[in-house]
């Protein structure tokens, strides 16, 4: 394999993995564009979303379940999978961090942080520590372009990413609660005297984030497998990638999500960096982005968050 088509397949490699980064991003960044708090626990929702979906499709699956019926099966545990953590998502905002919302700004990021504990703890008690497969819904045959190898895996993780992060901008943008999410990122007393219901517009905020958590860690699972602690570094690198696009915009979450994934991909291999200390990337190159431009690439100082 030539030098130019090793590191194209590392920039298609870096583009899949980047996509579910710039799905679970979005969510870190839509709560600090309402609330300007971190949801710590984020990572941990996608642990949920990826037991949940599991054990969904392996119970509508059978013992021997025809393609069409696999795929089907797989498509309804990933749409409960997302309405669930959804409501797990307000749940959490509801017990954990609304009655802290007046407090120091120090009490909800314990508050998720203990509840990022409770989860995994949770999950390692009630399924072990053991990590499971995630069974392919489809036969996940790889097809070679000019040299470059791609799967049926990887091609539904970009189309998932593409038509939620759309999906996403043109409710935000397009919608009346698009509109009254905005308008509560930017000022929420002026909101409520406008007739907005803050509460509302907050807990949706969350069960949107929650739900694209979801969907991200049942993605994730076909490479990464189930287990308990499976969300704390990759929520952690998506908050890094929502960090380096400028948290609190949606098109800097997607943005720094792919771009992560694609310096993870390609920076690795370019630099010799050993596959198990290529996590550092990540937070070597959030240092530099706090340093050089604490805002992010497409942060700005007056920015229109969520």
């Amino acid at each position: 394999m030539s030098t130019l088509i090793l590191y194209l397949q590392y920039i298609v490699n870096g583009i899949t993995l980047g996509a579910i980064y710039a799905l679970i991003a979005l969510g870190y960044t839509m709560v600090y564009g309402i609330l300007k708090f971190i949801n710590f626990a984020h990572g941990d929702i996608l642990m949920v979303g990826a037991y949940v979906g599991l054990l969904i499709f392996q119970a509508l699956m059978g013992d021997a379940p025809s393609p069409f019926w696999l795929m089907t099966s797989f498509l309804i545990a990933m749409l409960l999978s997302a309405v669930l953590c959804a409501i797990l998502g307000m749940l959490i905002e509801r017990v954990a961090y609304k009655p802290l919302r007046n407090a120091n700004r120090l009490a909800p990021l314990l508050s998720a942080i203990g509840v990022s504990f409770i989860l995994s703890n949770g999950a390692a008690w009630i399924f072990g520590t053991q990590s499971r497969r995630f069974p392919y819904p489809f036969v996940n045959t790889p097809t070679s372009i000019f040299g470059i190898t791609i799967t049926p895996h990887q091609i539904l993780i970009v189309v998932v990413a593409v038509v939620m992060m759309v999906a996403l901008t043109l409710f935000v943008n397009r919608t009346r609660m698009g509109k009254a999410m905005r308008a509560t990122s930017l000022d929420q007393p002026t909101s409520e005297l406008m007739g907005i219901d803050v509460n509302k517009v907050i807990s949706l905020t969350f069960a949107i984030g929650s739900a694209l958590a979801a969907i991200g860690g049942i993605l994730a699972a076909f490479d990464f497998r189930v287990y308990p602690s499976m969300g704390t570094m990759t929520g952690l690198k998506a908050f890094v990638a929502a960090v380096i696009g400028g948290i609190g915009n949606i098109q800097g979450a997607m943005f720094g999500g792919i771009l992560l994934g694609l310096l993870e991909s390609v920076g690795a291999p370019l630099l010799h960096i050993p596959s198990a200390l290529k996590d550092t990337i990540a937070f070597v190159i959030l240092i530099i982005i706090l340093l050089v431009k604490p805002d992010g690439i497409l942060g700005k100082n007056e920015r229109e968050k969520v």
